[in-house]
């Protein structure tokens, strides 16, 4: 990793990594609200220069970490740096806001734990909570019955082993969202299968693969 924080520094470049793999394509503005210690310390740390690092691309070990600022200017990306405003949140939190080129756009509430962990809280304003260090699966559907059974016979019927899986709900027949981590890669035409099934709203895939993710 890049000095000199594993919490400020390695953690934010993961953070804003999945967030740029999870929107699928080139960012062309970024608006970075910050919370707590790393509001308060995250300059110092060269919170903003990792966060930004890590949507264009960047690990945690590259060294162009510290330029990366100029060089999302230099690429013509628009960075807005602010105060998040979040709810009880983890001490290390960022909410990340990412517009891309062909339009796509996503939100995420990103933390970062100790040791250069982090857990992704929230996707689009609804929980989802996962570590971006396993394939994962993000459904949004309706709260209706036969949901989950459909995801996960599709992943049993592919071989893909489930590593953890969450479910949330905002009420009783309201909006819904099962989290999967997975062992294994879930193919792009089966996440195209998901995106067609009746009451699914959206999907969105987090893949280790560099070319493999896609939000249908």
């Amino acid at each position: 990793m890049v000095e000199p924080s594993s919490s400020h520094t390695a953690g934010a470049v993961k953070i804003g990594y999945v967030a740029r793999r999870l929107l699928g394509e080139n960012v062309v503005s970024a608006d970075i609200g910050l919370y707590g210690s790393f509001l308060a310390t995250g300059k110092g740390h060269g919170t903003d220069a990792a966060l930004v690092a890590g949507i264009l691309g960047m690990k945690m070990d590259d060294d162009n970490i510290p330029n990366s600022l100029k060089i999302a200017k230099e690429k013509g990306i628009k960075v807005r740096f602010g105060k998040a405003d979040i709810k009880d949140a983890h001490p290390n939190s960022v909410e990340i806001k990412l517009v891309g080129e062909n339009g796509r756009q996503l939100s995420i509430v990103g933390e970062s734990v100790g040791g250069s962990l982090i857990n992704i809280a929230k996707i689009d304003g609804l929980d989802a909570n996962f570590s971006g260090d396993f394939p994962t699966l993000i459904v949004h559907n309706q709260d209706q019955p036969g949901h989950v059974a459909e995801v996960t016979g599709m992943l049993a019927e592919k071989s893909v082993n489930i590593a953890t899986m969450q479910l949330y709900r905002a009420g009783r027949g309201g909006n819904a969202v099962m989290v999967i981590e997975c062992d294994q890669e879930v193919p792009g035409k089966y996440l195209e299968w998901l995106k067609n099934l009746d009451g699914v709203n959206k999907v969105t895939y987090y893949s280790l693969i560099e070319e493999g993710e896609n939000e249908f």
